[in-house]
């Protein structure tokens, strides 16, 4: 369940005086700008913010430290993230959380803020149902694939970079007469590639959400070389079975053309995050400083129908978020 969050006078009732942030999980566009509204929302109701380094490594780890505005100066428009990320699987022992809960109560930490996906929110989960600790969650990665938000921050950004490859190796392509398949992140979402398809031109897209049989895009080809098409572009999310290589496999198979791969990989995580992302971070940094001086825990912020609301965090990976079908019929539509 969502539930909206309502403007406020936001007296602090919880009477907190100390929260912690952290970033996790793989990094996203935008992750500056949360921190930063963290940090200054935090700041204007006299607050105190330690940041933690390093995601769950560095706060079982200990590694942490006090920052304020200045600290956060000149970072909304870099990507990447200042507090540093990193994967623990210390973090997913009882004893790893528990090292990291009593970092947290020798600092005074009163409630703790997690930037990430899906992964970092079952971090934040476990350590608040074994150790009490309000957690609160900013949806931060770039495949868009958690419910209970309309967006994640990075995913636009995400989109924009995908999309300026999409559109060079056109030119390519074109000069060549030669079919690019052209491979985007979403592990278990096609989100990126729906939207880069669509925005790109592309001839087909393959996401995991319709892992459709590859053959189908062997008469696809077939029939735009017919109609006169020297070149096409097909759009793979990395989740699809086979991925880029596999539909590029099938498509040489099927027709006999030479076709080129062109996997993306990890360019898509970094550069300046675009104003859309800056925006979605900067809300939902402030929120999520709102919601634990509103005394809320276990939550994550998000924004829907361009207003915050609340979903508790196990259900942000226990319901499913789907593709825009709309969207996949117009790009079904529009390939034509």
């Amino acid at each position: 369940m969502t539930d909206l969050l309502h403007p406020a006078d936001h007296a602090n009732p919880a009477a907190i005086k100390r929260l912690a942030v952290l970033t996790s999980g793989g990094d996203a566009p935008g992750m500056n700008a949360a921190i930063r509204a963290v940090v200054r929302t935090a700041t204007h109701h006299d607050i105190e913010i330690v940041g933690v380094r390093r995601g769950f490594s560095g706060l079982h780890r200990g590694d942490m430290r006090i920052i304020g505005p200045r600290d956060v100066a000149n970072t909304i428009q870099r990507g990447g993230t200042i507090l540093l990320t990193a994967r623990s699987h210390t973090w997913r022992t009882p004893e790893g959380r528990a090292k990291g809960a009593a970092n947290l109560r020798e600092w005074g930490v009163d409630g703790l803020i997690v930037i990430g996906g899906d992964g970092s929110f079952h971090g934040g989960y476990f350590l608040q149902e074994e150790h009490g600790v309000p957690v609160i969650g900013i949806p931060g990665t770039i495949d868009n694939d958690l419910y209970g938000t309309d967006h994640t921050i990075g995913y636009f950004t995400a989109v924009e970079t995908a999309l300026d490859a999409v559109d060079k190796l056109r030119d390519t392509g074109a000069s060549h007469e030669r079919i690019f398949v052209i491979e985007v992140m979403g592990r278990h979402a096609g989100h990126i590639a729906l939207e880069v398809a669509v925005a790109g031109g592309a001839e087909e897209v393959f996401i995991p959400e319709d892992p459709k049989p590859v053959d189908g895009v062997v008469q696809i080809v077939k029939d735009s070389v017919a109609k006169g098409k020297a070149s096409s572009i097909i759009i793979v999310a990395e989740g699809y079975p086979g991925g880029a290589t596999g539909v590029s496999d099938a498509i040489e198979k099927g027709t006999g053309l030479e076709t080129r791969v062109s996997i993306l990989g990890h360019i898509q995580r970094g550069g300046s995050p675009v104003s859309s992302d800056r925006v979605l971070a900067s809300r939902l940094g402030e929120a999520a400083v709102y919601a634990l001086m509103d005394g809320k825990k276990g939550v994550m912020v998000g924004r829907e129908n361009g207003q915050i609301v609340h979903t508790p965090l196990h259900e942000t990976w226990e319901k499913s978020k789907d593709v825009s079908r709309d969207l996949y019929r117009c790009a079904k539509m529009l390939s034509v």
